[in-house]
């Protein structure tokens, strides 16, 4: 009998340790069998319990509060719990491809599958943290670009943002992570003189007419490469930009639209690019006739051998290898529309007629992009001043 009471007082305070608390504004915190902290309430808008655990009974408490306050500012998260791969899968194919270009999407995937799934796809989102997301983007950074790091820092952020707007989670962590900072590419341009050897060097050449409309013009690699002989107007002295192609892994060659209004633009042509384009239409017809049924009726411009799009790789081979005859520093190809931009800011024409030549969606881009030509067209501007007055 005495044992008895011994063990009962000791039972009792280990019931009374494990009873629930109620806590102010609703909702329990009790203590578990394997010695952690619980919190339970019921979610005003599903009727469900949610609960919440801790290691301290000042911890829980805690969370339990924010909850409170989360559910009172509307911001609680009540969605499923799910891995971040069946969300962000899901967001990516049901919520944004609709309204994404194909190329966009293509990108947006490779991100999605190649970078963040294979190391944070098994982690539920609502346990996501700023930590692991952090970590992902240092060890990136020893095979990708700080370009490329941002991009993906960018969907993963628009991704969380709409698991907010679905309360899936109370706050997107992405708001605590640093991305690293974008790298500056100098861009290398070519000067007047260097433009005129480029351009003795490939007389002759397959590439001479696209060269020449590209240094010319300052259109995207893309841009070029889907140019159709209906696009161009030789009696108005102009080309039409309508259209872009990319290559897409396992789908091939996509044309697409320009990305804004801007990018469909009209372009005037100076002769030299119409007698090059003039010329390139007669070797192109000689070599249809050389290819006679393998030629594909495409209506491309600047094609290869049979008709059909040029390979992006193909183009930039080329080019270097065309560089390096010219005896010019190399450069990427896309370099030539900066060197178009460039020389025509130099020689003297309008900001806005460069902006609407390089189909910029407004004149501040073209104006910080090229910021560092403006200083000679102040220099001459102050010169005219002298001879003026």
């Amino acid at each position: 009998m005495a044992d008895e009471e011994k063990i009962k007082p000791e039972a009792r305070r280990k019931s009374s340790r494990r009873r629930k608390r109620s806590v102010h504004g609703g909702g329990s915190v009790f203590l578990r069998s394997d010695g952690r902290y619980g919190a339970k309430f019921k979610v005003e808008e599903t009727g469900k319990w949610k609960y919440l655990y801790g290691d301290t009974e000042k911890e829980v408490t805690e969370k339990l509060q924010q909850a409170f306050y989360e559910q009172k500012q509307g911001i609680l998260a009540t969605g499923p719990k799910q891995k971040l791969e069946t969300y962000l899968t899901y967001w990516l194919d049901v919520v944004k491809k609709p309204e994404l270009r194909r190329t966009t999407y293509a990108r947006y995937r490779i991100h999605i599958y190649k970078h963040i799934l294979p190391r944070l796809g098994q982690v539920p989102v609502q346990k996501l943290t700023p930590q692991q997301v952090q970590s992902l983007y240092s060890d990136l950074q020893e095979t990708q670009s700080a370009g490329s790091i941002r991009m993906l820092h960018s969907i993963l952020h628009e991704a969380l943002d709409n698991a907010v707007r679905w309360n899936i989670v109370s706050r997107n962590i992405c708001d605590a992570v640093t991305p690293p900072k974008p790298g500056k590419h100098e861009a290398q341009t070519l000067t007047p003189d260097q433009a005129r050897k480029l351009l003795a060097t490939v007389k002759g050449h397959d590439l001479e007419a696209l060269l020449i409309v590209a240094l010319t013009t300052g259109m995207r690699h893309g841009e070029l490469l889907a140019l159709k002989w209906q696009d161009i107007d030789l009696e108005s002295s102009s080309l039409q930009v309508r259209r872009t192609v990319s290559f897409l892994a396992g789908q091939g060659y996509k044309e697409t639209e320009p990305k804004t209004d801007r990018g469909r633009r009209r372009i005037l042509l100076p002769q030299i690019a119409l007698e090059a384009l003039k010329q390139h239409r007669i070797h192109q017809r000689e070599a249809k006739l050389q290819a006679g049924e393998a030629w594909q009726n495409l209506d491309l411009v600047f094609s290869n051998a049979h008709g059909y799009y040029m390979h992006s790789n193909n183009l930039r081979r080329l080019f270097r290898a065309l560089l390096k005859q010219a005896e010019l520093p190399e450069m990427r190809f896309h370099d030539l529309r900066h060197s178009a931009a460039t020389l025509l800011l130099s020689m003297g024409v309008h900001p806005k007629v460069v902006q609407e030549i390089l189909g910029h969606s407004n004149i501040s881009v073209t104006m910080d992009v090229y910021s560092h030509v403006l200083p000679s067209m102040q220099d001459d501007a102050q010169s005219k001043w002298d001879t003026l007055l």
